[in-house]
C-alpha cells in the first residue's frame, strides 16, 4: 500500500445524490478527478452516471473499474457489494456511517435501536472484510447533518416555523447538539481519502461548535430572518402531541422530545489531527 497522499483515480461516488454527493462531487471535480457516479436518479453535476442501487442483481457487471471508492450510501447496503468493488479495482474505501448507532442504541422507538444494531454491524462488515482482503478503509459518523433546505433535520425545524411561526419544545430544549454541514462532511471525505493517516479507521465527525437544542432552534429561526419563538413544555403533553401530529408526520416520534433533553456529542479531535477537519460553526441560511 503506497504511503503518498495522492488519491488514486478511478474515483466511484456511491449514493452520489445524498445529501453529501453533490458537495463531494463539485470537489472531485474541481481536482479533476472526473468521478463516476452511481444513484437511483441522476446526479445535479455533469459527471458520468450509472443509474442504479447496491441492491441490484447485476451490480458486478454494471460497476465500473475505480481504485478509490466513496460511500454515502446507507452503511448497511455496503457489505453485500464489497466483492463487486474489489473485482472493479478498490483499493481505497471511505464510507459513511453515523454517530446514530451510539445515540440510538437505548432509543425507547424499536425502529430507532433497529437502526443503531444495523450500523453497527455494517461497520464491523466492512471493517473485517477490508481487512481480510487489503482494501484500505475510513468510516465517517457525522452527527447531526444539515443542508440548507434540503436535509430531514435543521430543515424540518425551519419547515415547522414557516408554517406555524413557533416551535414546541419539550422540556426547555437543554440538550446538546453539534451541527454538521454536509458540505463540510464532502471536504472532510475528501481530504480523508488524501491522508494516509486516516486508512482502517473510523472517525466521528461534529460541527464547528456545540449548541443547546433550544440553541440550535433559535439560530435556524434566525437563518429564516425571524426572531425566536420557541415554546417549552413538559415532556408528557410533547410526547401526547407527538402520537397525535403522527398521521400528518410520519417521522414524528416520542423518542424526539426525549432526545431534546439529552447530551449527544461526540469528539473530533482525532480527525482534526489526521486530516485537518475544520468545520464551520452553525449559523443556517435559508
Amino acid at each position: 500500500m503506497d504511503t503518498d497522499n495522492t488519491l488514486k483515480t478511478p474515483v466511484l461516488v456511491l449514493g452520489a445524490t445524498s445529501l453529501i454527493g453533490d458537495h463531494l462531487l463539485a470537489l472531485l471535480k474541481a481536482e479533476d478527478l472526473n468521478p463516476t457516479a452511481l444513484s437511483r436518479r441522476p446526479p445535479t453535476q455533469d459527471i458520468c452516471w450509472i443509474g442504479g442501487d447496491l441492491k441490484d442483481a447485476d451490480l458486478d457487471e454494471r460497476l465500473p473499474v475505480a481504485a478509490t471508492v466513496f460511500s454515502l450510501s446507507p452503511i448497511w447496503l455496503l457489505p453485500s457489494a464489497l466483492p463487486a468493488l474489489k473485482a472493479r479495482g478498490m483499493e481505497r474505501l471511505i464510507a459513511f456511517s453515523s454517530t446514530s448507532r451510539f445515540t440510538k442504541t437505548d432509543s425507547p422507538d424499536a425502529g430507532e435501536r433497529a437502526v443503531a444494531q444495523q450500523l453497527a454491524q455494517a461497520e464491523t462488515a466492512v471493517q473485517t472484510w477490508c481487512a481480510e482482503h487489503g482494501v484500505a478503509w475510513t468510516i465517517l459518523r457525522p452527527t447531526l447533518i444539515y443542508d440548507e433546505g434540503h436535509d430531514e433535520n435543521v430543515s424540518r425545524i425551519a419547515r415547522l416555523v414557516k408554517r406555524f411561526g413557533v416551535m414546541p419544545l419539550s422540556g426547555n430544549g437543554e440538550g446538546l447538539r453539534q451541527p454538521v454541514h454536509a458540505a463540510d462532511l464532502a471536504a472532510g471525505a475528501l481530504a480523508a481519502a488524501h491522508a494516509p493517516t486516516a486508512r482502517d479507521r473510523a472517525y466521528d465527525l461534529v460541527g464547528g461548535e456545540t449548541v443547546t437544542y433550544r440553541v440550535m432552534v433559535d439560530r435556524v429561526f434566525e437563518g429564516l430572518d425571524k426572531h425566536p419563538r420557541s415554546l417549552p413544555m413538559p415532556v408528557w403533553l410533547f410526547g401526547l402531541i407527538m402520537r397525535l401530529a403522527k398521521p400528518f408526520y410520519p417521522g414524528a416520534t416520542t423518542a424526539m422530545g426525549a432526545r431534546m433533553g439529552q447530551d449527544l456529542t461526540f469528539d473530533s479531535s482525532d480527525a482534526m489531527r489526521d486530516f485537518g477537519w475544520s468545520p464551520r460553526k452553525f449559523h443556517p441560511k435559508f
